[in-house]
């Protein structure tokens, strides 16, 4: 392979420079002021817009799909309890219940150094315990038979935003997207290609011809977690649940059938259509686990345009855009996006590729 001929099954195809600076500390005041980098996969030509006009791109009888999703205040903090009273400090992670109801699966630091049994105080007057440990680091966390965990989870948690923001002075709530369904709240990081649609903005579409439907990816660790393997193809997914209501997936065929186009919002909405298309040939109603890892090679087959944000070097959510938009206008267009000093990740600016 030459330089100019990256082999795409090596993880370091899909590296790229990113000046620190660019990382979004907050988001854009309002929402749809953020930057819109709009790439056509036909000629690999792009356009520079705000994205409120998008309304300039979709077109009458385009169908837009979004994930309704929320984000847990999943974050919580606490003190190991030994001897002589609290000890060191301790961060959990909760991720999803458990096999039995008083049990979730999270996240511990310093996960290695609590055996299990060790009980946490989150309170003056509440107390977890550190349980078996689970695959990939992952741990038990019990609650007593009596608690309610969700309830204690958002009493005592916050908002886990990425690690790559640092300095942000925005409101938790801002790490929501305005469609989110508190009755979803069941995810640990936001479909974040959704926080540029305001209420107005979404009526505006529908006014224009261009609705919008939903279905349900809980976001958890299998979209974001790094690829540390050096080919691609031994990265392991993890599993993650979603949803098709059957008026979407009615939608979808609708749109399909008279020639619009099904817009993905966020690459989460694009796992989750293209599971069930690979399951079932099409996309209907119903409910299903996917551990789907889209790269390069990959035949869509109920996707026809995506917006989307910038995403970090070597991610599975870099390779699902460039198996969508095509490796090397992908990687044309991040190179151009730094050039022009977009803003990257989860508040940062976006791209419609169609």
């Amino acid at each position: 392979m030459s330089e100019k001929t990256p082999d795409l099954s090596k993880t370091a195809a899909y590296d790229y420079f990113l000046p620190k600076e660019l990382i979004a500390q907050d988001p854009a005041e309002p929402r749809d002021s953020s930057r819109l980098l709009v790439l056509r996969r036909a000629t690999g030509e792009s356009e520079d817009t705000i994205f409120h006009n998008i309304v300039n791109y979709l077109r009458e009888g385009d169908l837009l799909v979004m994930n309704d999703t929320r984000v847990l205040p999943a974050r919580v903090e606490g003190r190991k309890i030994n001897e002589s009273g609290e000890g060191a400090k301790v961060e959990i992670f909760f991720l999803n219940p458990g096999a039995r109801h008083n049990e979730w699966t999270a996240l511990v630091r310093p996960g290695r150094k609590l055996s299990e049994g060790t009980k946490v105080a989150l309170s003056d007057d509440f107390r977890v315990a550190v349980g078996a440990r689970l695959e990939d680091g992952l741990r038990t966390i019990i609650f007593g038979e009596s608690d309610e965990p969700l309830a204690l989870i958002h009493k005592f948690g916050r908002t886990p935003l990425p690690h790559y923001i640092t300095e942000t002075h925005a409101d938790p709530e801002r790490y929501q997207t305005v469609y989110a369904k508190r009755e979803k709240e069941n995810s640990v990081a936001a479909p974040t290609a959704g926080l540029h649609f305001t209420p107005e903005l979404l009526k505006k579409l529908e006014e224009r011809g261009v609705p919008h439907k939903f279905v349900t990816l809980q976001v958890g660790l299998g979209t974001f977690r790094p690829v540390k393997a050096e080919n691609i193809a031994e990265h392991i997914m993890h599993t993650e649940f979603c949803e098709v209501p059957g008026d979407t997936a009615d939608a979808i065929k609708e749109t399909k059938e008279r020639g619009g186009r099904v817009v993905a919002v966020g690459t989460t909405v694009v796992r989750t259509l293209e599971a069930f298309a690979q399951r079932f040939g099409e996309v209907r109603g119903g409910a299903l686990s996917t551990k789907l890892f889209i790269n390069p090679g990959y035949s869509f087959k109920a996707i026809d345009a995506l917006i989307t944000n910038f995403h970090l070097p070597m991610s599975t959510l870099l390779m699902l855009v460039s198996a969508f938009g095509g490796y090397e206008t992908t990687m044309r267009a991040y190179r151009e996006a730094v050039e022009k000093r977009y803003r990257f990740f989860s508040f940062g600016d976006s791209m419609f590729i169609e």
